[in-house]
């Protein structure tokens, strides 16, 4: 008997005004599988992952989370039940070190005091955990730095430690690449194939460096004019006609 999805999409679509953004989507991701997105600008990328995250409700369609309807749950009722995303802009606390940007997030997942005035001692659990996820992505020599003097790349993994320490089942990762030094790519590349084998989460990413995509996903989805144009394994996708046609002379 298959296996429910981790996340499914069901005819979604989104319409603002008499401009269809979005057009009867259907996708599903199985658990602890990744797939990635790719499509030019204005394709519907970051609306989709938006419906998904609770940000825009969809005109039409349904977005199931293992199996349970979502469609019309707020954003923090998501994150509750297992979802958890990233944003092509920082969304970190810069003013706090990189400890506690990721302890705030283990302490809210324990139902701990989240005041960022008085923090406990570093023995606790949520600081345990910190500790542990900010090994884990190769920033806890930079613990106590502020979150906004890093990298933009270190950022993007700060990110990602903040996500774990949510223990999320689904993750939506939106262009992590997106403001990242060319030489910080692999690093980043490499804490995501991290994130996704030791952890079994499953993974919907949106990115433009192609390259990285098929060096990370197992399936390909090319959104086109806001629907799927394709869906399939990378190699697949690069040699679909219909992928070279619709993206002659752009790149995905």
């Amino acid at each position: 008997m298959p296996s429910t999805p981790a996340l499914a999409v069901e005819s979604l679509s989104f319409q603002v005004g008499g401009a269809r953004i979005l057009t009867d989507v259907n996708l599903e991701v199985t658990p602890g599988e990744m797939i990635g997105v790719i499509g030019p600008n204005g394709a519907g990328k970051t609306t989709l992952f938006n419906m998904i995250s609770g940000i825009h409700a969809p005109t039409a369609g349904r977005i199931r989370l293992a199996g349970t309807d979502i469609t019309h749950e707020p954003v923090h009722r998501r994150a509750k039940a297992g979802l958890g995303r990233t944003f092509q802009t920082s969304n970190l606390f810069p003013g706090l070190s990189v400890l506690e940007n990721v302890r705030l997030s283990a302490q809210r997942r324990l139902g701990g005091n989240l005041s960022v005035l008085r923090f406990p001692r570093r023995g606790d659990d949520a600081s345990r955990e910190a500790q542990a996820h900010l090994e884990e992505v190769g920033l806890l020599e930079l613990a106590d730095v502020p979150a906004g003097g890093l990298s933009h790349g270190d950022k993007r993994k700060l990110e990602i430690a903040v996500l774990l320490a949510m223990e999320p089942s689904v993750i939506l990762l939106d262009e992590p690449m997106a403001g990242v030094a060319r030489a910080d790519v692999p690093g980043l590349s490499e804490v995501i194939r991290r994130l996704h084998r030791h952890h079994g989460c499953t993974v919907l990413m949106v990115e433009h460096h192609i390259d990285v995509v098929l060096g990370l996903v197992e399936r390909v989805a090319v959104l086109h004019q806001g629907t799927i144009l394709a869906l399939d394994e990378p190699a697949a996708i690069m040699a679909d006609p219909l992928v070279q046609s619709a993206y002659l002379g752009a790149a995905v």
